[in-house]
């Protein structure tokens, strides 16, 4: 008998569930609270809407927001000691995937002790953490529900990827209206990086039932709205749509794992600090020509997940409509459809090849990959 896991927080979902912050804190024990976000967040005022909630709710807090777009070692570092300096007992993570990354990086150290490299890897943390409540304002990471965390070692210059059930939120408040304040590039990137979490989390080979609805719900939205809110900020219907599709994406991914298109994006984001979710977008369509062959029939259903009029059509006929659909959304709404576009080099490709091999992403990928493999797969999209 197959034995297989699905984990998750608690989940408030819809317009105003913002305001709920505050009491799900205390609810969750909290003294005193770390918000934890960056620049952006804090400019766009998410971040005075969550300390308001919580003075209204007489919770304590301080903000760190020194976070960059691909979070740091030594940021994590800064944090812990503002979290340890200010006897802070719980954190709320408010922003996009880098926020909330580096806000669950933070509590492992809170309560672990030792450096951010201790934990890279599967299964490091030993105790558990403090209690954790994420905003997500992107649609998005999916990392509010994941069990990963993402933080750049500044020496290496590589992502490590921490991968640990501890990591998975206490409670995840996703609250649509949030994603009004982001322009149209990032609602571009990050809905991207929502279909390639869905494409990757469904061809997985730790997929499983649960993990497939997700998936494959999480497709059609993006398929139907991704487009639509990039067009419009105040495009309500699609702003939610985007706000579930980057919700169901990331309980995917959390329990299928991802694949390769992640094992390569975290190798030259890492290296040369680029945006995630464009470099996810690039990369997304040649994966999926390499993965085709161990999935066939998946592919097929990704073609009519993504719209498209499949009837009649062979597995390989389908699985080639899906690939040109993806490259098609991507360069609909402004996505760049070289690497060499954004600056990687074929200087890089042996060194980005290597790191991506050795990336625990590259584990559940669907068609085993070698170092040659992930060359040529660069070289194709570069």
């Amino acid at each position: 008998m197959n034995i297989s896991k699905f984990v998750m927080p608690e989940i408030i979902f819809g317009k105003d569930s913002l305001q709920q912050a505050g009491e799900c804190c205390l609810r969750l024990g909290a003294k005193k609270v770390l918000v934890v976000s960056d620049p952006g967040v804090m400019e766009a005022g998410w971040v005075d809407k969550v300390t308001d909630i919580c003075r209204t709710s007489h919770l304590p807090y301080e903000i760190f927001y020194e976070i960059t777009a691909n979070p740091k070692d030594y940021e994590i570092t800064r944090g812990v000691d503002i979290y340890q300096a200010c006897e802070c007992d719980a954190i709320i993570g408010v922003g996009g995937g880098s926020a909330i990354d580096a806000a669950k990086a933070i509590a492992i150290l809170a309560t672990n002790g030792g450096t951010i490299h201790d934990y890279e890897g599967v299964d490091k943390i030993e105790v558990p953490l403090p209690p954790l409540l994420m905003i997500p304002t992107t649609a998005g990471s999916g990392s509010e529900v994941s069990q990963f965390s993402v933080i750049v070692d500044s020496k290496r210059h590589v992502k490590m990827t921490i991968i640990s059930k501890s990591l998975i939120p206490d409670i995840a408040i996703t609250d649509p209206y949030t994603l009004v304040t982001k322009n149209r590039d990032l609602t571009a990137e990050t809905g991207m990086d929502v279909l390639t979490h869905a494409i990757e989390a469904f061809v997985s080979a730790a997929a499983t039932p649960l993990t497939d609805v997700q998936a494959k719900n999480a497709m059609i939205l993006v398929a139907k709205y991704l487009r639509p809110s990039v067009a419009s900020r105040t495009n309500e219907e699609a702003k939610t749509a985007m706000a579930m599709a980057s919700l169901q994406a990331g309980l995917a991914f959390s329990n299928a794992i991802l694949g390769a298109v992640h094992a390569m994006s975290h190798a030259v984001g890492g290296y040369l600090d680029m945006p995630h979710g464009k470099l996810n977008a690039i990369l997304l369509p040649y994966v999926m020509e390499y993965n085709f062959l161990a999935a066939p029939e998946r592919f097929l259903q990704i073609a009519e997940l993504l719209g498209q009029n499949i009837g009649g059509m062979a597995s390989c006929e389908a699985g080639k409509l899906a690939i040109h659909h993806v490259k098609q959304l991507a360069a609909d709404i402004g996505i760049p459809p070289r690497l060499s576009d954004i600056g990687l080099r074929e200087e890089h490709i042996e060194q980005m090849s290597d790191a991506a091999s050795k990336d625990v992403c590259i584990i559940t990928n669907p068609r085993d990959i070698a170092i040659k493999d992930l060359e040529e797969i660069f070289y194709r999209a570069l």
